[in-house]
């Protein structure tokens, strides 16, 4: 495939002393630019400081090199936003330190990142992206200044001039053909949008088009550093994440395979689950006798099932985490599976179903040992959709590992939410309702599941698919089990509430929780009025009540004359 962008770029001090504009671009080649995309990014020192050449290099270099550090699950804006604020925070953080030798050390940013058939962007301040499509120029960024008596204008916000840095996205879809402008208030302000336009028009070569305006800001009386960078597109690279995933999805399904059976040098060594989606088998590498899990789908499965377990294995290899099985890589495959680590072990489902007891000291563990590898799946933006007992395996390395990204989601990726959402009895009603699965939902799963570990019940009772349950206050689980003590319980109880604001927030809150109750060191709260437990119930009553006094004030009437 040829080169899908060519890159120019020209940047001038002018009349200054020093030049305080900063550009820069990261274009990688194969997999990271078909996953990550292409990275420009233009700062304009804020000027009249000695520091501002400083400040302008450092949010530049920092924001290229810092993106391509980001999970690959995170979302195009999470990861330009984490990075973005970082560097904010540090520049702020310098400013204070030094107000005397630092002070006004900020700087413009205007990134622009070309991945897959979109383009997107992040902006502070009045340098300016700009898109040349069919002759048309429209500007993608709003200048963030304000009118001063003394001064032409001063800037509203800027990299490292606020503790809180709000920052500007937006994207859009990309069409071969395609020219981006990304330049400084020295190249837009003396020049005008028309000039712009009729340079981008007739010089179709971005080198060329860069130093023509910057050259040209200059001589029409520009009194400040002057920069450009243009981005012209000559091809659209395919979305990493679809490609591979349709490419991965193809290969055929292998026929139902029983002992002894070997596939690209893999060994069956018999079955270890199947279902309507799923066939699982031990296995072993010939070679090196390597154990592992051999994952694949039942015999005529579809497509989108084959696209479905290719997204797992996809979001498994960027899952490294010793919560998590990890995966073994295959040199060739000729058809579809992937393989995983195998472990000594059971699953706490099966260990509930054979009658194992789990004592209050087991179930916190298991707690807290859950939430660290739930914390670190959403920490990558990633939420499981099924946690429950049958997807939680106990090793004989004593290591709790989360199973099962099948229904996994990213946010980063739109590949639809292939697959069941989950089980009935362990989903938030939120999403009983509908809604997509989030966080939250992820944590009340991890409720309901140290509940039923304690109690073998629901909170709700166990719910039927297509059933369409009520949910009010959760039964408390010392009902069923007496030796459960009280923070336990409130934390259990807390985080099953029916309303998504009244859970834990993050599963780092609800470890926490975890780790200060087996400690001692948790407050357990009041049990919550009955007036918002069961508003309801408290309004029937103030009825009864009502109605109750009124009979006997008319009975005391009645006698009284």
């Amino acid at each position: 495939m040829s080169v899908p962008y060519i890159i120019g770029f020209s940047s001038l001090a002018g009349p200054k002393p020093r030049n305080e504009d900063f550009c820069g671009a990261v274009s990688p080649q194969g997999s990271e630019l078909e996953n990550k995309g292409l990275l420009a990014a233009l700062a304009d020192g804020v000027g009249g400081h000695p520091n501002a050449h400083q400040a302008s290099e450092f949010v530049v270099r920092g924001l290229l090199a810092d993106y391509y550090a980001t999970p690959d699950t995170w979302g195009v804006f999470k990861s330009l936003d984490v990075v973005i604020q970082s560097l904010n925070r540090w520049l702020f953080s310098q400013n204070q330190a030094t107000l005397i030798t630092s002070a006004g050390m900020a700087t413009t940013l205007s990134a622009l990142l070309l991945r897959g058939d979109r383009y997107h962007f992040s902006h502070v301040g009045d340098s300016r992206i700009y898109l040349w499509r069919k002759g048309q120029l429209v500007r993608l960024t709003q200048d963030h200044v304000w009118d001063h008596p003394e001064l032409k204008t001063v800037l509203s916000r800027a990299v490292g001039l606020d503790g809180l840095l709000s920052v500007d996205y937006g994207d859009g879809e990309l069409s071969i053909g395609d020219r981006f402008l990304i330049c400084s208030d020295g190249v837009w302000n003396p020049l005008g949008e028309r000039h712009l336009n009729e340079v981008l028009r007739t010089v179709p070569e971005p080198q060329e088009a860069a130093e023509q305006l910057t050259r040209y800001a200059l001589n029409a009386g520009g009194r400040d550093n002057c920069s450009a960078m243009i981005i012209r597109v000559d091809a659209i690279p395919p979305s990493r994440m679809r490609d591979s995933l349709l490419a991965a999805s193809r290969l055929p399904v292998p026929e139902r395979l029983k002992e002894g059976d070997e596939v690209d040098g893999i060994v069956i060594d018999g079955i270890l689950h199947e279902s309507r989606t799923a066939l699982l088998y031990q296995a072993h590498v010939q070679s090196s006798g390597q154990k592992c899990v051999f994952k694949t789908l039942p015999p005529g499965a579809d497509e989108a099932a084959g696209t479905a377990l290719a997204h797992e294995e996809w979001l498994a290899r960027r899952v490294v985490d010793p919560s998590f099985p990890q995966v073994i890589p295959a040199e060739s495959r000729s058809y579809l599976y992937y393989l995983m680590s195998w472990h000594e072990g059971a699953t706490l489902g099966s260990w509930l179903r054979e009658g194992r007891h789990f004592s209050v000291a087991d179930v916190a563990n298991l707690g807290m040992c859950l939430l660290r590898g739930v914390a670190a799946l959403h920490r990558l933006s990633v939420v499981h959709r099924d946690i429950k007992p049958d997807n939680l395996h106990l090793g004989a390395d004593a290591r709790l590992r989360i199973l099962d990204l099948g229904t996994a989601v990213s946010e980063g990726h739109d590949h639809g939410e292939a697959g069941s959402p989950g089980t009935p009895s362990y989903m938030a009603p939120e999403v009983l309702e509908g809604s997509s699965a989030t966080v939250s939902s992820d944590l009340y799963a991890c409720g309901v599941t140290l509940y039923e570990l304690l109690t073998r019940k629901f909170p709700y009772g166990e719910i039927e698919p297509f059933q369409k349950p009520k949910f009010g206050e959760p039964v408390s689980p010392s009902r069923y089990r007496g030796d459960i003590p009280a923070w336990l319980e409130r934390i259990i109880l807390k985080a099953v509430q029916p309303a998504p604001e009244e859970r834990f927030e993050t599963a780092e809150e609800f470890l926490l929780a975890l780790e200060k109750g087996s400690h001692g060191q948790l407050q357990v709260p009041r049990r919550r009025p009955l007036v918002k437990r069961d508003p309801d119930l408290v309004l029937k009553i103030s009825l009864a009540i009502s109605l109750v006094t009124n009979v006997w004030l008319t009975y005391l009437l009645l006698v009284l004359e």
